[in-house]
């Protein structure tokens, strides 16, 4: 069963936790089925379990990633980076653990990217902003120390364009983000996942998001450098275009460029370097 960005499925896959979830609910009326008759209470109870699965599925779906950027005043990064951190670690745990970067390159170099999630649309409606005491402290010991540029935006885990679990981080990373041109993001997905098996021929640990109301349409590739910055070196792993090729078919490639002219508005990228000191623990 395939599902498209604007219908739900009627029944999700189901993550590990959610299938155990799932057999500790039916477990004592799949006993009955199988070691007694069943009465007809309990097939209405078995029957209502069954229908509500693929809705426990959905509600329980952990892909939402919640990111903010921060610039500090020029003379005030060692204030801000010391309040940032004892409000990291005080107010954002569990679900709400912050993971903060260096923004090394590109247009906002010198920033701060913090990650708060994954979780659910659901639990992000129900978070409200953490109380008075959490803003006060965000206001009072860090915002002060902030210049007024900023952003913030939300953006979904796209598990068939991605080839590396959600939640397995790494250090390095490069943020490539990709504009389609005006009607063209259908297309722009299908370029992504030709352009994932070029990837998976390459072993890259690529994860892949779809910013949600946050601006302009974009996909947003995460490059995790599993090994570090020498992933960049030109003899580390076989250039793009001979894997695409090897991958897609031969002249393939050659399409490629051809799509993401018709398809594409621009791109940029950014490198950007965890901060463990920073971030919640």
């Amino acid at each position: 069963m395939t599902c498209n960005r604007t219908i739900y499925c009627l029944s999700p896959p189901l993550s590990i936790n959610m299938r155990v979830t799932a057999i500790r609910l039916l477990r004592p009326y799949l006993n009955a089925f199988f070691y007694s008759p069943l009465k007809l209470s309990t097939m209405r109870k078995l029957i209502a379990i069954l229908l509500v699965l693929p809705f426990i599925g959905m509600s329980q779906t952990k892909n939402v990633l919640s990111t903010q950027r921060s610039f500090p005043k020029v003379d005030k990064v060692l204030e801000f980076e010391k309040a940032l951190t004892m409000h990291a670690q005080k107010y954002h745990t569990g679900d709400w653990k912050w993971r903060v970067f260096d923004i090394q390159s590109g247009p906002d170099a010198g920033g701060y990217h913090i990650a708060e999630g994954p979780t659910s649309w659901t639990a992000f409606d129900t978070r409200g902003n953490l109380g008075t005491e959490h803003n006060n402290d965000w206001n009072r010991s860090v915002a002060i120390y902030l210049t007024d540029r900023g952003s913030s935006g939300y953006s979904v885990y796209e598990d068939s364009l991605s080839t590396i679990a959600l939640t397995n981080y790494s250090d390095k990373i490069i943020i490539t983000h990709i504009y389609p041109k005006p009607g063209m993001f259908n297309n722009l997905r299908e370029m992504q996942m030709k352009m994932k098996k070029a990837w998976e021929a390459g072993k890259e640990t690529v994860a892949v998001y779809s910013a949600i109301n946050s601006g302009e349409p974009q996909i947003i590739t995460v490059s995790r450098l599993k090994a570090g910055l020498k992933e960049l070196e030109n003899n580390y792993r076989m250039p793009t275009p001979e894997r695409y090729n090897k991958a897609n078919g031969d002249g393939s490639w050659n399409k490629y460029l051809e799509d993401f002219a018709k398809n594409v508005e621009r791109r940029w990228s950014e490198m950007l370097s965890f901060r463990a000191d920073l971030s919640s623990k």
